[in-house]
């Protein structure tokens, strides 16, 4: 039977729910937290390497925000309500933080010179999703979403969408998601897209071009498209082969336009840049939900929650144990001792929480510095110096290696 994210997300204590908070809105234990921080640091780091800035921008937002960035035309029955605190102007959850990102470049006087502009964010955002569809991790409320925007000339769209697509291919690879589709989102005839025929066709243009270049093969999907623009929907499979969509980039001519974007081209005067949105590995929730399930709850190492379980076999050992994790902790890995019930029962559950690595401790281990080791995958290492299996341990964490 394909694993469950939902069953394996309580079991192993990622995520739980309770209905005083809500449907659709679950929280994440420490477990689950300490894996989202992991492959968040992870994320962050990618993108500043590829030249990204980071900001945090407000969950609300006066409804005249959404108004001119198309979304409450186009959107509303997705957003929740307005708000409206002490007589205040209507305030509304964000259900997308593109407008707020719009708003960051157009703070400042922007050249050519300064081109492209890339700005990211996880941040959060909301839906009005109905009950009936919510589950675990997968269809949520509350989106933590990794999202950037890259604002740039119309000739250099075509480069920051194909350097999207291969940095995806870095994050998929790190995380150990494989790619099942490609898709090309397109607009439909039913009239619920904005902008003119001109600025589609050159979008489309664009996206077309980066994914030929990628060499990858793709399916067109009319009527998937973003209602401002097209997007390349990257798809993955789920353990029953079912697709969903992870990873996305969109080419937008409308909201530059709407919110007045400009900035000092070559010859003096004034130009509008476009506005490339893409997401790495989509929303967290979504992304762990797909995790989860891909790697039946044994995550990799690097983001395991918790990456080693120390074991004293007797209670003479404990200080010894403490010891040894205090090491391991120091040479950043997350690492915990176990003292409660037969040394047996310790390794079992240690198996069942698919801990990467379990160090065991006795007496002959304590009395020489030593520890025995246990993989997730079964096999047993011979004796070793602690720091010896520190350092193994850390050099497969740095590496970001698949499993132990």
């Amino acid at each position: 039977m394909p694993a469950d994210h939902r069953r394996l997300g309580r079991e192993l204590d990622i995520f739980d729910s309770d209905p005083l908070i809500g449907a659709g809105l679950p929280f994440w234990l420490p477990a689950g937290a300490a894996a989202r921080h992991e492959v968040e640091s992870y994320v962050r780091d990618l993108e500043r390497r590829a030249g990204f800035q980071h900001v945090h921008s407000p969950v609300l937002a006066k409804r005249e925000l959404y108004e001119l960035s198309g979304h409450w035309a186009h959107f509303a029955g997705d957003m929740f309500p307005p708000l409206r605190p002490g007589g205040d102007d209507a305030l509304v959850l964000r259900p997308s933080l593109c407008p707020h990102h719009a708003l960051i470049f157009k703070a400042r006087h922007r050249s050519y010179r300064d081109l492209p502009v890339r700005i990211a964010e996880i941040g959060a955002m909301y839906r009005a999703e109905r009950s009936g569809v919510l589950g675990g991790l997968s269809r949520v409320r509350a989106i933590s979403l990794n999202d950037g925007h890259v604002f740039c000339s119309v000739s250099q769209a075509g480069a920051e969408v194909a350097a999207a697509l291969r940095l995806m291919g870095v994050a998929h690879t790190a995380l150990g998601l494989r790619v099942s589709s490609y898709r090309l989102s397109l607009r439909g005839g039913d009239g619920r897209y904005a902008g003119g025929d001109e600025a589609w066709h050159a979008a489309e243009r664009v996206l077309r071009g980066a994914l030929d270049a990628a060499g990858v093969p793709y399916a067109e999907a009319p009527g998937e498209a973003a209602f401002y623009g097209p997007k390349i929907d990257v798809q993955v499979a789920d353990a029953a082969g079912r697709e969903s969509t992870l990873s996305t980039v969109q080419l937008d001519f409308h909201q530059p336009a709407r919110f007045g974007l400009s900035y000092a081209d070559a010859a003096g005067g004034r130009a509008r840049p476009v506005m490339v949105h893409r997401s790495l590995v989509g929303s967290f929730e979504r992304l762990f939900a797909h995790l989860v399930e891909v790697h039946a709850g044994a995550l990799p190492p690097w983001y395991a929650p918790v990456q080693l379980v120390v074991l004293p076999v007797a209670a003479a050992q404990d200080a010894a144990a403490a010891a040894f994790a205090r090491d391991a902790v120091a040479a950043g890995l997350r690492a915990e001792v176990r003292h409660d019930g037969s040394l047996g029962a310790r390794i079992r559950e240690a198996a069942g929480r698919k801990v990467p690595y379990v160090a065991v401790i006795g007496a002959r281990e304590a009395a020489g510095g030593e520890v025995a080791m246990r993989l997730r995958d079964g096999r047993r290492l011979a004796a070793r110096p602690g720091a010896d299996a520190i350092t193994g341990m850390a050099a497969v964490v740095a590496a970001r290696a698949p499993d132990v």
